[in-house]
C-alpha cells in the first residue's frame, strides 16, 4: 500500500455512474483475488476485480440500480499468527459504503476461523452471506445546501443527546417518528432546544453500527452505537422510513440549521465493531487486518480502547477513510463538527506513545474542509498513558474531565479552593497560552456516567440491569446521595438534591469555557443509579418528558450567560496584576466571605465558600457576582464595595425551582448577605455602579 492517504485513489469504494457500478477497494498485499458480489434474493452475482499497480482492486459492472445489495469476498492465504485472515466464505462490507442493511444474526457464521480458536490452522468454511450486514448501492447525492449557523466558539453551548433516547417518550412527537432523525427534527423538540438556549446539538454515534461479539453472545445490543460498521453510512434504524436514512438525516440537519442550531457528531475512529481476534470478519479484518489494525508480533490486536481492537492511526488506509468520512459528513450530510471518541488513540501510531503531531491528528487539523468546523477531542483512551487532557494541538477543543471532577468535588465538600477557581476561570493550567477558554468543553455529566438526577441521589453505581455483575462502569463517581441511597420520600432530602442540581448547573453554565449539558438533565431524568446504560434500549435510557424540573432554570442561566460578555471571553482572565493601581478592579476577583481578596497562600485551603466578582470590562454589561457556598451551614457574605459597586441585584437563586430570586430589590454594597447552606447565588451590579 502507499505511504500517504493523498497517494490513494480518490474514487474509493463504489460509485454508480448511470447504470454502471465502478468499484475501487483495498485488500491485503497477499490477496490473490477480490470479488464484488451483487446480491438479489437467493442469488449472488460475482464480478472479479483486477489489482491495479497501486495495490487497489478495481472493476466495473453494468445494469446495476441504486438499492442493489452488495458485498466483497477476498481470496488468499490464511496466516492468523501474522494477522492475515483471508477467507472468501465471509461476505465483507466495503469500508467506503454509504448505506448498509441487515445485522449479524449468527456470530458463528461471521467468525472467520474454524472451531473456537481464532488462531486455528484453518479458516472456517461456513458462508456468512445470510448472517451478516451488507452494503447497498446508492445514487450520487449532491452537497448539502444552505448556510450553516456557524456559532462562534465563545457563544457555543452544547447539548449532548442520543437520537433515539430524546424522543422515544416525547408526548408531542408522533409515535411513528419517535426514536428517529425525523423525530429529533419535530417542531416540539426543536422548540424545546431553542427555548433552552443551547446552540449545538451533539449526537451520540449515528454511523451505521453493529453489536460487538460480547453483546451478541449475550443476546444484547449496543444501544449507544460506539461500534462502527460503516463510516460513511447513517445508522438505518434511526430512519422512520426504511431505506431513507440519508434523506431523513439531511432533512434533520437542515431543520436544525433553520432554527439556528448546529449539529456535531460523536465519531468513533479508534476501533470497530469487529472486536478482538475472536470476533467476526465483517469488513476490515477480512480485507487486510494488518493494514487497518494495530497488531502485535503474534498477530493479536493491540487494545488501547477496551473494545478488543484499535485502528492504527499511522495506516494510510485509516487516514484516508477517516478524512473521506469526515469530509462527506460535512459537505454532503451538512454537519458542523465532530467529537472524537477516545481521541488519544488517534495520536498513538502503531499503538505507541501519544504524539500531538501524529499524522492523523495533523491530517484532520490541516484539511481545508475540516478546518472550518468544530473539532472536539475526548482526550483519553482505556490506558493510563492515553490520558491527555490539555495535550491536544491548537485546532482542537477537549472534553475537560478535570472540570467535571473538580466541580463535583467542590459541591460534595472536597478539594482545595484552587481547583474550583481554576475551572471557573477557564482552565488556563491546561489551555494557556496556545488555546482560548473555549477549548475547555466543560461538563458535570455526560452520556457515560450518572445523570444529574443520579449524581445527587446515589453514591455508588447500580448497574445490575447490564448483566455484567457490576464490572462495567466507573467506580469514581464523586457523587453524594445526601442521606439516602436512591429514591426517597423525605422532603428535606429531595429539596437538598434539587438545590444541589441547580448549584451544579449554575457552576457549569456560568464558568469560562464551552458548557455541555447532558440531554435529559433538564428533565430530571434518572437511570436509577446505572452509570453505564450503553446496552439498555428502554425507559432507563429514554428521556422522560413528564417532569421538566430544570427547563426554566437552565433557560434562565443561559440567558444570563448570553447577556454577560465577560462570561464568554476569548482570552483568559488576568486577575490581580502587580502593576494594577491600588483599588482598580481586576477582570476577576476572588474574595473571602468577609470581602478580603485571596492571596496565593489562600488557594490551597480547603474552604467551602468562594465569592467571585467578574468585571464587565470596557463597554460590557454590569459586573457579576457569583457566591459559591458548598458548606452545610449558612454563612454571611460581605457584598463587595471596593471596586466602585454601590448595590447588587439578585438574578439567579438555586433556592427556587426556576432560579428566579424571591426578591430582586437592590442590596447595598458593603452590606451583609445571609447565604443559605449549599448555595450558588448570582447577583448583578446595579446600574450606575
Amino acid at each position: 500500500m502507499s505511504s500517504s492517504p493523498t497517494d490513494l485513489p480518490a474514487a474509493r469504494g463504489t460509485h454508480l455512474d448511470g447504470e454502471v457500478l465502478r468499484a475501487c477497494v483495498p485488500a491485503a498485499p497477499s490477496a490473490e483475488a477480490v470479488e464484488l458480489c451483487l446480491l438479489g434474493g437467493d442469488t449472488e452475482r460475482r464480478v472479479e476485480l483486477v489489482r491495479a499497480g497501486d495495490g487497489w482492486w478495481r472493476g466495473e459492472v453494468g445494469a446495476v440500480e441504486a438499492g442493489t445489495p452488495y458485498g466483497l469476498r477476498v481470496h488468499g492465504p490464511w496466516v492468523p499468527a501474522r494477522g492475515v485472515r483471508t477467507n472468501p466464505a465471509k461476505l465483507l462490507v466495503d469500508p467506503w459504503v454509504r448505506r448498509v442493511t441487515g445485522q449479524v444474526t449468527s456470530l458463528a457464521a461471521a467468525r472467520p476461523f474454524a472451531g473456537d480458536d481464532p488462531f486455528s490452522a484453518r479458516p472456517g468454511d461456513q458462508d456468512s452471506a445470510g448472517s451478516v450486514p451488507h452494503g447497498v448501492v446508492t445514487a450520487p447525492v449532491s452537497d448539502a445546501p444552505g448556510a450553516r449557523p456557524a456559532v462562534p466558539w465563545s457563544d457555543t453551548v452544547i447539548y449532548e443527546t442520543h437520537v433515539r433516547d430524546l424522543t422515544m417518550r416525547h408526548p408531542d412527537v408522533p409515535e411513528h417518528l419517535r426514536g428517529t432523525y425525523a423525530g429529533l427534527a419535530h417542531p416540539a423538540v426543536v422548540d424545546h432546544l431553542v427555548g433552552l438556549g443551547v446552540t449545538t446539538v451533539e449526537l451520540l454515534p449515528v454511523f451505521a453500527n453493529a453489536d460487538e461479539p460480547s453483546l451478541l453472545a449475550r443476546g444484547r445490543r449496543n444501544h449507544w452505537g460506539y461500534s462502527t460498521l460503516a463510516y460513511l453510512a447513517p445508522h438505518p434504524r434511526y430512519a422512520s422510513t426504511p431505506g431513507r436514512e440519508v434523506e431523513e438525516f439531511r432533512a434533520m440537519v437542515a431543520t436544525l440549521h433553520t432554527a439556528g442550531l448546529e449539529v456535531v457528531l460523536d465519531v468513533v475512529f479508534n476501533h470497530t465493531c469487529e472486536g478482538g481476534a475472536d470476533g467476526p470478519s465483517l469488513s476490515w479484518r477480512g480485507l487486510d487486518a494488518a493494514g487497518w489494525y494495530a497488531l502485535d508480533a503474534r498477530g493479536r490486536d493491540v487494545d488501547l480502547t477496551g473494545c478488543g481492537n484499535t485502528l492504527d492511526p499511522a495506516s494510510p488506509l485509516v487516514r484516508a477513510l477517516t478524512l473521506d468520512s469526515l469530509r462527506y459528513w460535512v459537505t454532503t450530510m451538512g454537519v458542523d463538527g465532530f467529537r472524537f471518541d477516545l481521541a488519544s488513540t488517534l495520536g498513538r501510531p502503531h499503538g505507541g506513545a501519544f504524539d500531538p503531531a501524529a499524522p492523523l491528528l495533523a491530517d484532520i487539523a490541516a484539511d481545508p474542509v475540516l478546518a472550518q468546523v468544530k473539532l472536539v477531542a475526548e482526550p483519553w483512551d482505556a490506558t493510563g498513558e492515553g490520558y491527555q487532557v490539555g495535550g491536544f494541538p491548537p485546532a482542537w477543543a477537549e472534553w475537560n474531565g478535570r472540570f467535571r471532577d473538580d466541580v463535583r468535588d467542590f459541591w460534595r465538600g472536597h478539594g482545595p479552593i484552587s481547583a474550583i477557581v481554576t475551572r471557573l476561570a477557564g482552565s488556563s493550567d491546561l489551555y494557556w497560552p496556545a488555546r482560548t477558554p473555549a477549548a475547555s468543553v466543560n461538563f458535570v455529566t455526560a452520556h457515560d456516567g450518572f445523570t444529574l438526577a443520579d449524581l445527587v441521589a446515589y453514591e455508588r453505581k447500580h448497574n445490575e440491569a447490564n448483566g455484567e455483575q457490576g464490572r462495567d462502569g466507573t467506580d469514581d463517581n464523586r457523587s453524594a446521595n445526601h442521606g439516602v441511597e436512591g429514591p426517597t420520600a423525605d422532603p428535606a432530602v429531595l429539596a437538598l438534591r434539587a438545590r444541589q442540581s441547580r448549584n451544579l448547573l449554575t457552576t457549569l453554565l456560568l464558568a469560562a469555557g464551552t458548557p455541555m449539558l447532558l440531554g435529559g438533565d433538564e428533565l430530571g431524568h434518572t437511570q436509577h443509579g446505572n452509570n453505564n446504560v450503553y446496552s439498555l434500549d428502554d425507559e432507563t435510557s429514554w428521556r422522560s418528558w413528564s417532569s421538566p424540573d430544570l427547563v426554566d432554570f437552565v433557560a434562565r442561566a443561559l440567558a444570563l450567560r448570553r447577556a454577560t460578555p465577560a462570561l464568554r471571553r476569548t482570552d483568559f482572565f488576568y486577575g490581580r496584576e502587580d502593576t494594577d493601581p491600588d483599588g482598580a478592579a481586576p477582570d476577576i476577583a476572588w474574595l473571602h466571605p468577609d470581602g478580603r481578596e485571596f492571596t496565593e497562600p489562600d488557594f490551597p485551603e480547603h474552604g467551602r465558600t468562594l465569592v467571585v466578582r467578574v468585571d464587565p470590562g470596557v463597554g460590557g454589561a454590569p459586573a457579576l457576582l457569583l457566591v459559591l457556598h458548598s458548606g452545610a451551614a449558612a454563612v454571611d457574605v460581605l457584598l463587595p464595595d471596593a471596586f466602585g459597586d454601590t448595590a447588587w441585584t439578585p438574578v439567579l437563586d438555586p433556592g427556587t425551582p426556576t432560579g428566579a430570586p424571591p426578591s430582586t430589590g437592590p442590596l447595598a454594597a458593603g452590606g451583609t448577605l445571609a447565604v443559605p447552606a449549599h448555595s450558588a447565588l448570582v447577583l448583578r451590579a446595579a446600574p450606575g455602579s
